[in-house]
């Protein structure tokens, strides 16, 4: 169970799996595909509800740009705090749902007050995408294997170190990074990289199942939960960048 994804990276499931196999007796105790979906929906309303509130100072003219970042950094910090202390979880993932929501409400209001109708775009493109990877992955359409595991966190990780590269070189020299814009270069990136957190699903999904295969203790399901919100808040910003690069050539 040593997994690609990056959220997954560390054998947190293998470890959790081995320590608590030697204790398990009742069986209601331990991970379920189904316990793990209904925590998915929970981090899901949490995040939805508490971007409301950074949504609406948005829109009334209020200035959201502290919670924003701080929600940002907050969530930032639980997902690494989480990834080496998976037991945690079931506290640090609720965290991350809320401190994720302040970031994307208030990121979301300022995309939709410039280019209207963005964000229902977005959110329509985020789960039509979920959907179809699971019902690719549900009925063995794809199938994950080391070899795609290894493909997609590596191109993952070289995609995140470009991000973090261009930004950085921002702050001392006078460049502009090539996915800036709306050029049709910076479209395909966007597209390029809306696929391969797609990709990332499928990891989610298969780690999920397995973790229930195994046995895993019932914490794992908060960890796998906030491993599958990760993607889905990452693909929804990447859809937002997309349509507002498209938007932009109209």
């Amino acid at each position: 169970m040593n997994s690609k994804n990056p959220f997954f990276k560390t054998d947190s499931f293998k470890n959790a799996t081995t320590t608590h196999e030697a204790v398990v007796i009742d069986y209601q105790d331990t991970m379920t595909v189904s316990g793990t979906i209904n925590k998915s929906v929970l981090l899901l309303f949490l995040l939805v509800a508490s971007a409301f509130a950074t949504w609406n100072m948005a829109i009334n003219g209020q200035n959201p740009t502290i919670l924003m970042i701080g929600g940002a950094i907050a969530g930032l910090v639980f997902v690494l705090i989480t990834t080496f202390k998976p037991q945690l979880s079931s506290y640090l993932s609720p965290a991350y749902a809320v401190a994720e929501g302040l970031f994307i409400g208030g990121l979301s209001a300022i995309f939709e007050v410039r280019y209207p109708g963005i964000v229902m775009q977005a959110v329509g493109g985020t789960f039509a995408t979920f959907f179809a990877c699971f019902m690719l992955y549900k009925y063995k359409v794809v199938t994950v294997n080391d070899k795609f595991r290894s493909i997609v966190i590596a191109v993952t990780a070289a995609i995140a170190i470009y991000y973090l590269c261009s930004w950085i070189l921002t702050f001392f020299i006078s460049y502009q990074p090539v996915h800036y814009g709306n050029s049709l270069i910076s479209i395909g990136i966007s597209l390029f990289v809306i696929v391969i957190a797609a990709l990332n699903l499928f990891l989610d999904f298969d780690q999920i199942e397995r973790g229930a295969a195994q046995r895993a203790p019932k914490y794992m399901e908060w960890y796998g939960a906030m491993g599958l919100m990760i993607t889905l808040v990452w693909l929804y910003v990447e859809f937002l960048r997309l349509l507002s690069k498209l938007s932009s050539r109209k």
